[in-house]
Protein backbone atom coordinates (compact mmCIF):
# COMPACT_ATOMS: atom_id res chain seq x y z
CA UNK A 1 0.00 0.00 0.00
CA UNK A 2 1.33 3.67 -0.77
CA UNK A 3 2.26 6.27 1.49
CA UNK A 4 -0.36 9.05 1.72
CA UNK A 5 1.59 12.52 0.97
CA UNK A 6 -0.87 14.68 1.58
CA UNK A 7 -1.51 13.93 5.13
CA UNK A 8 1.62 15.03 7.71
CA UNK A 9 3.26 12.33 9.19
CA UNK A 10 5.21 12.06 12.76
CA UNK A 11 7.87 9.71 14.05
CA UNK A 12 6.58 8.52 17.76
CA UNK A 13 9.10 6.25 19.61
CA UNK A 14 6.14 4.52 21.38
CA UNK A 15 4.11 1.22 20.78
CA UNK A 16 1.00 1.99 18.71
CA UNK A 17 -2.50 0.37 18.91
CA UNK A 18 -5.68 0.52 18.17
CA UNK A 19 -7.33 3.26 20.76
CA UNK A 20 -3.94 3.60 22.01
CA UNK A 21 -3.45 7.48 23.19
CA UNK A 22 -0.55 9.57 23.00
CA UNK A 23 0.54 12.33 24.91
CA UNK A 24 2.54 14.71 22.84
CA UNK A 25 5.95 16.27 23.72
CA UNK A 26 6.75 19.96 23.50
CA UNK A 27 8.67 19.82 20.14
CA UNK A 28 5.53 17.79 18.60
CA UNK A 29 3.12 19.75 20.03
CA UNK A 30 4.80 23.24 19.01
CA UNK A 31 4.89 21.64 15.46
CA UNK A 32 1.19 20.79 15.28
CA UNK A 33 0.02 23.57 16.44
CA UNK A 34 2.39 26.30 16.83
CA UNK A 35 3.87 25.52 13.32
CA UNK A 36 1.23 23.43 11.13
CA UNK A 37 -1.61 25.29 13.12
CA UNK A 38 -3.51 21.89 13.39
CA UNK A 39 -6.56 21.89 15.40
CA UNK A 40 -8.42 19.49 17.60
CA UNK A 41 -9.60 16.49 15.79
CA UNK A 42 -7.82 16.97 12.35
CA UNK A 43 -5.21 13.83 11.87
CA UNK A 44 -1.87 13.06 11.56
CA UNK A 45 -0.49 9.71 10.20
CA UNK A 46 2.32 8.28 12.76
CA UNK A 47 4.50 5.42 12.72
CA UNK A 48 7.39 3.66 15.64
CA UNK A 49 9.13 1.88 12.93
CA UNK A 50 8.06 -1.88 14.35
CA UNK A 51 3.90 -1.39 14.59
CA UNK A 52 2.84 -0.45 10.96
CA UNK A 53 1.03 3.75 10.03
CA UNK A 54 -1.54 4.88 11.91
CA UNK A 55 -4.10 7.59 11.45
CA UNK A 56 -4.03 9.83 14.79
CA UNK A 57 -6.76 12.22 16.01
CA UNK A 58 -5.73 15.60 17.69
CA UNK A 59 -7.35 15.89 21.12
CA UNK A 60 -6.41 18.47 23.29
CA UNK A 61 -6.22 18.21 27.51
CA UNK A 62 -6.15 21.89 28.18
CA UNK A 63 -4.22 24.70 26.32
CA UNK A 64 -0.99 23.09 26.21
CA UNK A 65 -1.03 19.37 26.42
CA UNK A 66 -1.89 17.55 23.10
CA UNK A 67 -2.58 13.91 22.79
CA UNK A 68 -2.65 11.33 19.35
CA UNK A 69 -5.36 9.58 19.38
CA UNK A 70 -4.79 6.25 17.69
CA UNK A 71 -8.05 5.41 15.56
CA UNK A 72 -7.24 3.29 12.60
CA UNK A 73 -4.08 1.29 11.12
CA UNK A 74 -3.40 2.48 7.34
CA UNK A 75 -0.68 0.86 6.48
CA UNK A 76 1.05 -2.85 7.79
CA UNK A 77 4.28 -2.67 8.59
CA UNK A 78 6.42 -4.34 5.91
CA UNK A 79 10.10 -6.15 5.80
CA UNK A 80 12.64 -3.54 7.08
CA UNK A 81 14.86 -2.34 3.53
CA UNK A 82 17.98 -5.07 3.42
CA UNK A 83 20.33 -2.37 1.45
CA UNK A 84 23.23 -1.45 3.73
CA UNK A 85 25.20 1.89 3.16
CA UNK A 86 28.72 2.34 4.12
CA UNK A 87 30.67 5.85 3.38
CA UNK A 88 33.32 7.60 4.59
CA UNK A 89 31.99 10.29 6.78
CA UNK A 90 32.19 13.82 5.00
CA UNK A 91 31.91 17.37 6.76
CA UNK A 92 28.52 17.87 8.70
CA UNK A 93 26.50 19.53 6.29
CA UNK A 94 27.01 17.21 3.43
CA UNK A 95 26.99 14.29 5.93
CA UNK A 96 23.37 15.15 6.75
CA UNK A 97 22.45 14.87 3.11
CA UNK A 98 23.94 11.98 2.51
CA UNK A 99 22.18 10.32 5.60
CA UNK A 100 18.94 11.33 4.39
CA UNK A 101 18.82 10.84 0.88
CA UNK A 102 20.46 6.81 1.69
CA UNK A 103 17.34 6.71 3.62
CA UNK A 104 15.05 7.90 0.64
CA UNK A 105 17.21 5.70 -2.04
CA UNK A 106 16.29 2.57 0.76
CA UNK A 107 18.92 1.93 3.13
CA UNK A 108 18.49 -0.41 6.06
CA UNK A 109 21.48 0.27 7.64
CA UNK A 110 23.87 3.25 8.32
CA UNK A 111 27.69 2.75 8.65
CA UNK A 112 30.11 4.96 8.99
CA UNK A 113 33.63 3.74 7.45
CA UNK A 114 36.79 5.61 8.60
CA UNK A 115 39.64 5.78 5.88
CA UNK A 116 43.32 7.29 5.29
CA UNK A 117 41.51 10.07 3.50
CA UNK A 118 38.53 9.99 6.13
CA UNK A 119 37.65 13.98 6.45
CA UNK A 120 35.64 13.57 9.45
CA UNK A 121 36.39 11.36 12.27
CA UNK A 122 33.98 12.61 15.07
CA UNK A 123 30.52 11.05 13.78
CA UNK A 124 27.44 11.73 16.49
CA UNK A 125 25.44 8.60 15.82
CA UNK A 126 22.52 10.27 17.24
CA UNK A 127 22.73 12.82 14.55
CA UNK A 128 22.63 10.28 12.47
CA UNK A 129 19.51 8.63 13.67
CA UNK A 130 17.39 12.32 13.38
CA UNK A 131 18.00 12.67 9.90
CA UNK A 132 17.26 8.96 9.57
CA UNK A 133 13.98 9.34 10.97
CA UNK A 134 12.93 13.02 9.31
CA UNK A 135 13.80 11.07 5.67
CA UNK A 136 11.44 8.64 7.03
CA UNK A 137 8.53 10.92 7.73
CA UNK A 138 9.00 12.99 4.79
CA UNK A 139 8.94 10.17 2.43
CA UNK A 140 6.86 7.52 3.38
CA UNK A 141 8.98 5.08 4.64
CA UNK A 142 7.80 2.96 8.04
CA UNK A 143 11.47 1.12 8.37
CA UNK A 144 14.05 3.41 10.39
CA UNK A 145 16.85 3.01 9.37
CA UNK A 146 20.05 1.35 11.96
CA UNK A 147 22.28 3.85 12.30
CA UNK A 148 26.08 2.30 13.47
CA UNK A 149 29.09 3.51 15.35
CA UNK A 150 31.75 3.76 12.85
CA UNK A 151 34.21 1.43 12.41
CA UNK A 152 37.85 1.55 10.75
CA UNK A 153 38.14 -0.05 6.91
CA UNK A 154 40.34 -3.37 7.80
CA UNK A 155 37.88 -4.32 11.32
CA UNK A 156 34.52 -3.85 8.54
CA UNK A 157 36.52 -6.49 6.43
CA UNK A 158 37.34 -8.86 9.06
CA UNK A 159 34.09 -8.81 10.73
CA UNK A 160 31.75 -8.98 7.33
CA UNK A 161 28.91 -11.58 7.60
CA UNK A 162 28.85 -13.80 4.64
CA UNK A 163 26.33 -13.97 2.64
CA UNK A 164 26.59 -10.34 1.73
CA UNK A 165 28.50 -8.82 -1.21
CA UNK A 166 30.23 -5.62 -0.91
CA UNK A 167 29.93 -3.17 -3.66
CA UNK A 168 32.39 -0.15 -3.58
CA UNK A 169 33.05 2.89 -6.30
CA UNK A 170 36.56 2.90 -7.51
CA UNK A 171 37.62 5.96 -9.23
CA UNK A 172 40.92 3.80 -10.62
CA UNK A 173 38.61 1.08 -12.25
CA UNK A 174 39.43 0.53 -16.13
CA UNK A 175 36.04 0.69 -17.36
CA UNK A 176 33.03 3.53 -17.56
CA UNK A 177 30.60 0.93 -17.35
CA UNK A 178 29.00 -0.46 -14.06
CA UNK A 179 26.17 -1.93 -15.39
CA UNK A 180 28.06 -5.18 -17.07
CA UNK A 181 29.88 -5.76 -13.39
CA UNK A 182 26.62 -5.19 -11.41
CA UNK A 183 25.13 -7.44 -13.85
CA UNK A 184 27.29 -10.57 -12.82
CA UNK A 185 26.11 -10.23 -9.20
CA UNK A 186 24.29 -13.54 -7.84
CA UNK A 187 24.10 -12.37 -4.19
CA UNK A 188 20.38 -10.62 -3.34
CA UNK A 189 21.84 -9.06 -0.22
CA UNK A 190 23.93 -5.95 -0.85
CA UNK A 191 25.60 -3.12 0.84
CA UNK A 192 27.54 -0.13 -0.97
CA UNK A 193 30.16 1.82 0.19
CA UNK A 194 31.08 5.20 -1.01
CA UNK A 195 35.17 6.40 -0.29
CA UNK A 196 36.27 9.76 0.93
CA UNK A 197 37.01 12.83 -1.30
CA UNK A 198 40.81 11.77 -1.45
CA UNK A 199 39.47 8.44 -3.00
CA UNK A 200 40.50 5.04 -1.44
CA UNK A 201 44.42 4.86 -0.59
CA UNK A 202 46.25 2.17 -2.71
CA UNK A 203 46.47 -0.31 0.40
CA UNK A 204 43.07 0.27 0.92
CA UNK A 205 42.24 -0.52 -2.63
CA UNK A 206 44.72 -3.76 -2.26
CA UNK A 207 42.75 -4.78 0.62
CA UNK A 208 39.41 -4.38 -0.80
CA UNK A 209 39.99 -6.08 -3.93
CA UNK A 210 42.29 -9.20 -1.71
CA UNK A 211 38.33 -9.79 -0.51
CA UNK A 212 36.14 -12.19 -2.19
CA UNK A 213 33.24 -10.68 -0.82
CA UNK A 214 34.01 -6.95 -2.83
CA UNK A 215 33.07 -6.21 -6.32
CA UNK A 216 34.56 -3.22 -7.20
CA UNK A 217 32.66 -0.44 -9.46
CA UNK A 218 33.36 2.65 -11.77
CA UNK A 219 30.63 5.52 -11.58
CA UNK A 220 31.56 6.49 -15.24
CA UNK A 221 34.11 9.23 -16.77
CA UNK A 222 33.02 12.38 -14.71
CA UNK A 223 34.42 13.26 -11.39
CA UNK A 224 31.70 13.29 -8.50
CA UNK A 225 31.47 14.74 -4.72
CA UNK A 226 30.77 11.58 -2.76
CA UNK A 227 27.98 12.99 -1.67
CA UNK A 228 26.54 12.60 -5.43
CA UNK A 229 28.52 9.29 -5.74
CA UNK A 230 26.41 8.06 -3.51
CA UNK A 231 23.20 8.64 -4.97
CA UNK A 232 24.47 7.82 -8.58
CA UNK A 233 25.58 4.51 -7.26
CA UNK A 234 22.45 3.91 -5.30
CA UNK A 235 20.76 4.78 -8.07
CA UNK A 236 22.03 2.05 -10.60
CA UNK A 237 22.60 -0.60 -8.18
CA UNK A 238 18.72 -0.17 -7.74
CA UNK A 239 18.01 -0.78 -11.48
CA UNK A 240 20.59 -3.52 -11.65
CA UNK A 241 20.27 -5.35 -9.12
CA UNK A 242 18.16 -4.05 -6.49
CA UNK A 243 13.89 -3.59 -6.10
CA UNK A 244 13.34 -1.16 -8.81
Amino acid sequence: MRANYKMQRLYIDRPLALGARLDANRDQFNYLVNVLRMEADDHVLVFNGRDGEWSARLAFDGRKKLSLCLDRQVRPQPEAADLHYLFAPLKQARLDYTVQKAVEMGAGVIQPVLTHHTQNTRVNVTRLERNAIEAAEQCGILSIAQCRAPLKLPSLLEGWTPGRRLVYCDEAADTHNPLPILSSIDESKLALLIGPEGGFSDEERALLRACPFVTAIPLGPRILRADTAAVAAMAVLHATVGDW
